[in-house]
């Protein structure tokens, strides 16, 4: 039989958590990047968000942030926009619910802007709405059965 000669399974790559998230600087946005919130996620590497100037993008997640950096519907992201295609964006970095709120408090994101939903103010309509789909039983409907 053939020596293992690998280092570890896929747990050993698991194991490692990157600390480097804790204190970073506050990155804004440069030419040609946009803020954005992620309105839903799509699979393949791939989100739809809400671009700060009202445009929704189709947003790739690079390679770098892939498999890396999670990111769920309501994140607040930084995406590079591309100059041949206007519907679609890479993602550029997430940005942690700290510096969302430090971003909003700068003025670099709309007042409208909810951060810390999961989800984006055009779902929540639908929300408030089904919060009675529940049955309500009396007492008495009980004992007759």
């Amino acid at each position: 039989m053939p020596k293992n000669k690998g280092k570890g399974g896929k747990n050993r790559k698991r194991g490692k958590n990157e600390a480097d998230d804790e204190k970073r600087e506050l990155v804004f946005k440069e030419d040609g990047q946009e803020y954005a919130q992620v309105l839903r996620m799509l699979g393949n590497g791939r989100c739809e968000a809400m671009c700060i100037d009202g445009t929704k993008r189709l947003c790739h997640i690079r390679g770098k942030m892939h498999k890396k950096v999670w990111i769920a519907a309501g994140d607040i992201i930084l995406v590079g926009l591309r100059d041949y295609q206007d519907d679609k964006a890479d993602v550029i970095l997430k940005y942690m619910p700290d510096e969302a709120r430090l971003l909003k408090a700068y003025g670099e994101l709309p007042e409208n802007t909810r951060l810390n939903e999961g989800i984006t103010g055009g779902l929540d309509e639908e929300e408030e709405g089904g919060a009675d789909d529940y049955i309500e039983f009396e007492d008495e409907d009980i004992d007759k059965i």
